[in-house]
């Protein structure tokens, strides 16, 4: 069992930075460990990850402007997002696949707008 707690999100101007955090409640490989988001009426789609052997991927609207980073020594996950814009606005989810499990956190809902 592992649990994924997620924080950071809120209100922030069109431009503005945020950056989310994903403690997870165990020591655990952060590989194959993410984050994915869901706007209002869409389904929930892939952010960026760390997919194995320390490579990252991200989805092409996030390029350049989000960065995800992680402390091993913490269990924590870590999303730089910068230059936002209002199509960011979405509830973000940490996501751990471990073995045939997939673990998600609660949820932080980030919201650009002016």
């Amino acid at each position: 069992q592992v649990l994924l707690v997620e924080s950071g999100g809120g209100l922030v101007q069109p431009g503005g930075s945020l950056r989310l955090s994903c403690a997870a409640s165990r020591s655990i490989f952060v590989d194959h460990m993410g984050w994915y988001r869901q706007a209002p009426g869409k389904q929930r789609e892939l952010v960026a990850a760390f997919t194995g052997g320390g490579l990252t991927n991200y989805t092409d609207s996030v390029k350049g402007r989000f960065t995800i980073s992680r402390d091993i020594a913490k269990n924590t996950l870590y999303l730089q997002m910068n230059s936002l814009k209002p199509e960011d606005t979405a509830v973000y989810y940490c996501n751990k696949v471990l073995g045939p499990y997939n673990y998600w956190g609660q949820g932080t809902q980030v919201t650009v707008s002016s």
